[in-house]
């Protein structure tokens, strides 16, 4: 699904971003409003809008995109401020689905864009017999079944979706930890953890830079997985 993203404010627009990109939509990213507003008819299925975005804000982007898409969800992000309920209200008047008020999670961002795209992403099938529930954090290999916790299930979403290219420690940091401060140890620490719960050597390290899941990893045979598997530990990260 294609989403057309404005937020001025880089660093959040790229952590939101790979996020997003991290859960398998297609992101168009905007720091400009001008620059936003002459995209708005390149077929996207949902819209986010800061509503004081530089040259146009969110709320005439909004106008403009309502004369021609009426159905498209258009989701308006703010400050979280008494002084802006009229922002709010004007938001409405004017047809946005949806109003997000900053700071938020990306969770909660995600959730709103599932409800309004009608979007279901729980299970992600990676092969034969091989599916992966991003929202229980499960993954079924035949009748082998692998339990991970959010910070290892936000982990293989982000490999998954950067099949065969590098995952940079940086794009773990920002999308795994949010951006908050965490040490290239801790980053090793959860790839061990995910190593011992993924089939044998598919995750591959790249010295100074990050990780690369290959894409045929989960196309082995039942046996081969298992058998491999007690091998894990000997995998550095």
């Amino acid at each position: 699904m294609r989403i057309l993203f404005l937020q001025d404010n880089s660093r959040l627009n790229a952590t939101i971003v790979d996020h997003l990109r991290a859960k398998g939509y297609i992101i168009d990213s905007f720091l400009d409003g001008k620059e936003a507003y002459r995209a708005i008819d390149d077929g996207y299925a949902c819209f986010i809008l800061e509503v004081n975005a530089p040259n146009l804000g969110g709320i005439e982007i909004l106008k403009k995109i309502r004369d021609y898409h009426l159905e498209v969800p258009v989701i308006i992000m703010s400050i979280n401020s008494d002084a802006k309920l009229q922002i709010v209200k004007e938001a409405y008047n004017y047809g946005c689905s949806d109003f997000i008020k900053k700071p938020f999670s990306i969770d909660e961002l995600e959730i709103k864009i599932e409800k309004l795209c009608n979007v279901r992403r729980d299970v992600i099938q990676l092969g034969h017999n091989c599916q992966f529930d991003c929202k229980k954090g499960l993954l079924k290999i035949e009748n082998l079944e692998k339990h991970f916790s959010r910070k290892e299930s936000l982990l293989l979403s982000i490999f998954i979706a950067e099949k065969n290219k590098i995952v940079s420690f940086e794009k773990i940091k920002a999308i795994v930890w949010e951006g908050n401060h965490a040490s290239l140890e801790s980053i090793r620490s959860l790839i061990r953890r995910l190593r011992q719960k993924l089939p044998s050597k598919c995750i591959e390290t790249i010295m100074d830079t990050g990780y690369i899941l290959k894409d045929n990893s989960f196309s082995l045979p039942y046996n081969l997985m298992t058998e491999a598997q007690t091998m894990q530990d000997a995998v550095p990260a």
